[in-house]
């Protein structure tokens, strides 16, 4: 029927308007005035397994590529071809791990262990039962398995060295030194066993509320987090840290040569214990700083309600149990003095009040707005634009620049301090654009480190450095304004503690010809688009360089008009496709389920790399964005241009293209 009958959510609390979310049991009664199913209890849901399309697809497919060579193995589940096997219990089991390494030898590929789930057949099915009754409880026990229809597992030639988990642990904590940041180790309680979670900190951030960790023991934590990992959600994690001055130049304790990761561990567990009474506290932690580890213990501290409105109109209160840490270490000896600020006009700590969109731009508040009738604040859950929920405009900002291995740049920009930079443009409405000197350029500290501008990436979540902080654009409210402090604004924009923590290295990324094999064994499309505005290097207002994206679509999928590249390398774009790969081929399954999943087996195939013809391409359509679809077929040129997508080649080989 497309679409699913579903007990409302309101039935989770009954027919109360405010309702305790502790209080969870079997489905109650509606509620009276339910904003969603007004009453009735049940809430009509369109079917997502489906697709609202009524059928589904009784097949899954599992593909082995090797990415080096760019073979392609595959074996595809169906009923009457599953070939299943009792487990102890009695249960009859179709075991995909194993077929996985069956595929990953036949492309000669050496994969990592692999979670493909094993296939549990009905208690119904029995190998003596009629072949159409087998295959009608074989398609059952598939379709429940689809929800990753197609399945891509990747490996390589050989196999890739495991990791030293006292070297990553200890590699881990001369990051953090290198950065003048804490390393948490934590072991939080979840049901009868501990979650570890690995994470730099600021020092001074509290302790994450809720468990924090999935990884079963230290060791494992430790080969699942590198310094990447480790850095992502700094700012929401020291979001409302008073911000200080760093002293990178004071005498530090070196780093241990070694960490005995069994050791920590143990000792980490035993904190987990009150020595006074023997009770079970929450969790503990182990803190590396100033060049050894700091002990904690982690408690309960008071009960907190928390009001959370329901879409069902109703109000849930939940009783939030913080957690504190038993024992503070003192500060570091690189921890300088609190930085001044002042509080942030546009929101109020502690609400969701933002500024009203009708004071964008400056603009006095509309009391004819209809957001906010004149108050210029108005409720919202995104973050606050001028202080990014910080709540503070600092007038110090700390800036790091890493290659996160072994080199470090540490910079201190003051509002207030006098500088003279020379007017380079006018915005639309009037406000002037000047350029800070190169000591205020991200980009020319890039080269320092030996980087490329391009390479400049934020450390807590790899996001782009923006144009205006990598050449050290400013755009003044008014003329005459301080610009050093309206700089220090923009970079200190949610930052954990005034902190602006930037990694310049490039990212680490297989070679596009790699990819291009991979895509073509798959017998799917590599979709590789490019822009070069590489000419608006020396304008502030317009977007420069190279930008790319590189994306494993459907064979026919078409070029969509809104298909725009906002990569700032090929090496990122490649990052960034590696990343998802899984996920696209899962995509690229026929959403018809009456089509069949593709089964693709291939052998090794050279390609040669198209890097140097799409960046003439390029060159040759400055300004305008140029998508090459490249399949087994050939590959086709689009441009982008104001009325659509326009095809300018369809050719065998993007060498075929002339450039003139």
């Amino acid at each position: 029927m497309t679409f699913t009958l579903e007990p409302c959510r309101c039935t989770s609390y009954g027919d109360r308007f405010l309702a305790d979310a502790d209080v969870l049991g079997p489905r109650r009664e509606a509620y009276r005035s339910c904003e969603q199913c007004r009453g009735t209890g049940r809430v009509a849901y369109p079917c997502h397994r489906c697709g609202r399309r009524g059928r589904r697809r009784a097949q899954l497919v599992v593909t082995v590529a090797n990415l080096d060579t760019g073979a392609v193995a595959s074996h595809q589940v169906v009923p009457g071809g599953l070939d299943p096997h009792p487990d102890p219990a009695g249960h009859w089991v179709v075991d995909l791990s194993s077929r996985v390494r069956e595929l990953a030898a036949t492309v000669g590929a050496v994969v990592a262990d692999t979670d493909e789930p094993s296939l549990w057949l009905s208690k119904q099915w029995r190998p003596d039962l009629p072949a159409a009754q087998r295959h009608e409880l074989e398609a059952q026990a598939i379709v429940r398995a689809d929800h990753t229809p197609w399945r891509l597992v990747l490996g390589q030639s050989t196999a890739v060295p495991s990791v030293d988990s006292a070297a990553r642990l200890a590699r881990l904590c001369a990051v953090a030194d290198l950065l003048l940041l804490d390393l948490v180790v934590e072991a939080r309680r979840q049901g009868a066993g501990f979650g570890w979670t690995i994470r730099y900190e600021v020092p001074g951030s509290p302790v994450p509320s809720g468990a924090s960790g999935w990884c079963l023991d230290l060791p494992e934590a430790v080969i699942r987090t590198d310094a990447t990992a480790a850095l992502n959600g700094l700012a929401e994690r020291g979001l409302n840290v008073p911000a200080r001055l760093m002293r990178p130049d004071s005498p530090r304790s070196p780093v241990t040569p070694s960490v005995d990761v069994d050791q920590l561990e143990r000792r980490i567990l035993a904190d987990c214990v009150d020595t006074a009474d023997g009770d079970e506290l929450p969790g503990a932690q182990a803190l590396w700083r100033d060049g050894r580890w700091w002990h904690t213990t982690l408690r309960a501290g008071e009960p907190v309600e928390i009001l959370t409105e329901q879409p069902t109109g109703q109000v849930v209160r939940r009783v939030q149990v913080p957690v504190t840490r038993g024992y503070e270490p003192s500060d570091p000896p690189w921890l300088g003095e609190p930085v001044d600020w002042r509080s942030c006009p546009d929101c109020r700590p502690g609400s969701r009040l933002r500024v009203c969109d009708c004071r964008l731009g400056g603009r006095a508040a509309d009391l004819d707005c209809p957001h906010c009738s004149g108050a210029g604040l108005r409720p919202s859950a995104l973050h606050c634009f001028t202080c990014g929920d910080t709540h503070r405009l600092l007038r110090t900002v700390s800036v790091t620049i890493t290659d996160l291995r072994h080199r470090v740049v540490h910079l201190a920009w003051q509002a207030g301090t006098p500088e003279v930079p020379p007017l380079v443009a006018t915005q639309p409405n009037g406000r002037p654009v000047v350029q800070l000197p190169e000591r205020y350029r991200l980009g020319s500290w890039a080269a320092v480190l030996g980087a490329r501008p391009d390479d400049l990436a934020d450390a807590d979540g790899g996001h782009p450095i923006s144009k205006d902080l990598r050449d050290g654009y400013v755009t003044l409210p008014w003329a005459g304004a301080d610009p050093v402090g309206e700089y220090v604004r923009d970079a200190s924009r949610g930052t954990a503690a005034g902190r602006l923590i930037v990694v310049a290295a490039p990212p680490a990324a297989p070679p596009l010809p790699e990819l291009l094999r991979l895509a073509l064994g798959l017998d799917l499309a590599l979709v590789v688009g490019v822009c070069d505005r590489r000419h608006n290097a020396d304008d502030p207002l317009l977007a420069d360089g190279l930008s790319w994206s590189v994306e494993v679509k459907p064979r026919d999928a078409p070029v969509g008009p809104d298909d725009f590249p906002h990569r700032p390398s090929l090496a990122a774009a490649l990052a960034w496709c590696v990343e998802r790969l899984t996920d696209a081929v899962a995509g690229a399954a026929p959403t018809d389920p009456t089509a069949p999943i593709p089964v693709p087996c291939s052998g090794s195939r050279e390609v040669v790399d198209p890097e140097q013809d799409l960046l003439r391409l390029a060159a040759r359509h400055a300004g305008q964005v140029v998508t090459v679809r490249f399949t087994r077929a050939g590959c086709t040129v689009h441009r982008h241009d104001d009325d659509g997508v326009r095809l300018l080649a369809d050719v065998p080989d993007l060498r075929d293209v002339p450039m003139d």
